[in-house]
């Protein structure tokens, strides 16, 4: 295909390339369903990323497309051109946090801008962080949006600071970094001769001054999500190629279902294998 274009656009820092994969179309039937059932597999996995990176990405990300589907305002104008870029940069980037530096960016209009946007669209199809009214809801919006001192670092790496209070990534809530130490310390065994990564599928939350893990399978932490997710690994296995692929792809659904980190290293040699 000479007329084939790799880079299809460009923004910010960003440019969106595609490429081309030969001989897809060659492939069997049963290869082009295994390849699609994984697909969505992992398109239901989308959501648990974006609300792993940051408590309010996913309601961000709601109320962000309702303004692109329902603004009736100027679509030609530049404010709203300028928030625009900034919803690709948040798709892009699976929230409000740069891919790599993990800062907080921002859009290019102004705050009053950006506020007639939301005041223009639909408002009754908006997600409220609470039951405030819609001018509350405005505010504290555009505060999350543009403040550059609220969540300004997903991931924070200075040593110099609690590393889980200062990081927007949602993996723990309200818990300093001494605490998880403490929690996961008294979890582990000494001399184990196969350990396990402790914390790895899992979220600390604060109950009645307790701390508790949130373990991610079915039934309990993203359940709705991951539950979906087995829906199409199960179809994938009746399609997996050799007997190797099928049992790596059940030891992952066995994963999902039981959250147990042994299940997991199972898994993991499995596919290496």
């Amino acid at each position: 295909m000479t007329d084939f274009k790799i880079q299809t656009e460009q923004f910010a820092d960003i440019r969106i390339l595609r490429y081309q994969v030969p001989g897809f179309e060659k492939l069997s039937f049963e290869k082009k369903r295994l390849v699609y059932f994984l697909s969505q597999a992992a398109l239901w996995g989308r959501d648990i990323i974006y609300d792993q990176n940051y408590k309010y990405n996913l309601l961000i990300r709601h109320n962000l497309e309702n303004v692109y589907k329902t603004y009736t305002g100027n679509r030609e104008s530049e404010t709203f051109k300028a928030f625009v870029v900034y919803l690709k940069r948040f798709w892009f980037s699976n929230g409000i946090h740069h891919h790599y530096a993990m800062d907080k960016f921002f859009p290019t209009c102004s705050r009053e801008e950006f506020k007639k946007l939301l005041i223009n669209s639909d408002k009754a199809n908006y997600k409220f962080f609470a039951e405030e009214i819609f001018n509350d809801f405005i505010e504290k919006f555009t505060n999350l949006i543009f403040d550059p001192t609220l969540d300004a670092k997903r991931l924070s790496l200075d040593a110099e600071n609690d590393l889980l209070l200062n990081s927007a990534c949602n993996f723990y809530e309200n818990i300093s970094q001494e605490e998880a130490e403490e929690f996961y310390n008294t979890k582990k065994v000494l001399n184990a001769k196969k350990p396990i990564s402790l914390g790895l599928n899992s979220k600390l939350v604060k109950e009645n001054g307790q701390i508790k893990e949130l373990t991610y399978k079915i039934g309990e932490h993203y359940s709705a999500s991951i539950g979906k997710m087995v829906f199409w690994l199960e179809k994938a296995v009746r399609f997996a190629e050799n007997d190797k692929q099928t049992k790596a792809l059940q030891k992952l659904i066995d994963f999902y279902k039981s959250g147990e980190l042994k299940d997991f290293d199972d898994y993991s040699l499995a596919w290496l294998q």
